[in-house]
């Protein structure tokens, strides 16, 4: 239930930073060229909580278990 929980968490704050980021798009229709909207999405926290909210995800997906089965299938006989 804790990884379910972690899991929509950081799906949630993986959707706010991607939204942020994609609005902030908009800076290049003002004169930022792409170097200058990449460091301006660096120093902006909200854009920084995808990054977190990627790794919620990636701590929340499960580690896959050897089991007999699974040895059984991919082993030469």
């Amino acid at each position: 239930m804790t990884r379910f929980f972690f899991f929509l968490v950081g799906f949630g704050l993986t959707l706010i930073g991607c939204i942020y980021t994609i609005i902030y798009l908009n800076l290049t229709t003002i004169g930022y060229n792409f170097f200058e909207y990449v460091k301006f999405i660096i120093r902006r926290p909200e854009c920084l909580i995808g990054i977190v909210g990627l790794i919620l995800i990636c701590f929340s997906i499960p580690k896959e278990e050897k089991d007999e089965l699974h040895i059984r299938y991919f082993t030469k006989l």
